[in-house]
């Protein structure tokens, strides 16, 4: 997975956003004060409202707001908001039509590569917004190795 610059910068308005949780950020501020620039911010600020993280407002006193509450809100939402689904290899989607690789069932690594997906997905949606941005808590990566049944003589 690359996590885009897109996402980077969404991260970074998201910051200001819950750190100014209970007021209104236009998008010029959030952009300036996130390092963000000001044409990407807005374009930014169009899929996070489209995905439902973040609310509008136009006027003089308009701008954008939270519109989820940081306490449930988990990183995995807001990457996947930006960029799509936290994927790591096409085992599920490179066959026909967007169906599974047709070489899925004898591909050694296919169980690995979806494992690990499974692993960086739990680790992505095991923190909040709330814990990493205003708590600085960290999920802590405990993936283990363990041989699957039968593999015991390998």
């Amino acid at each position: 997975m690359d996590v885009s610059r897109k996402t980077d910068y969404a991260l970074r308005m998201i910051a200001e956003l819950v750190a100014n949780e209970d007021g209104v950020l236009s998008v010029r501020t959030a952009a300036r004060e996130s390092g963000v620039p000001y044409s990407f911010a807005r374009s930014i600020q169009r899929d996070l409202a489209a995905a439902g993280l973040v609310s509008n407002s136009r006027g003089a006193a308009g701008g954008m707001r939270l519109a989820v509450d940081p306490r449930k809100t988990t990183l995995l939402q807001v990457v996947e908001a930006v960029q799509g689904p936290v994927t790591l290899s096409c085992c599920e989607t490179s066959g026909a039509d967007g169906a599974p690789c047709p070489n899925r069932a004898q591909c050694r690594y296919a169980s690995l590569w979806c494992g690990a997906e499974g692993l960086l997905r739990a680790y992505f949606g095991s923190v909040t917004l709330r814990q990493l941005l205003v708590e600085g808590l960290l999920p802590r990566a405990c993936a283990t190795f363990e041989l699957a049944s039968g593999d015991e003589g390998a």
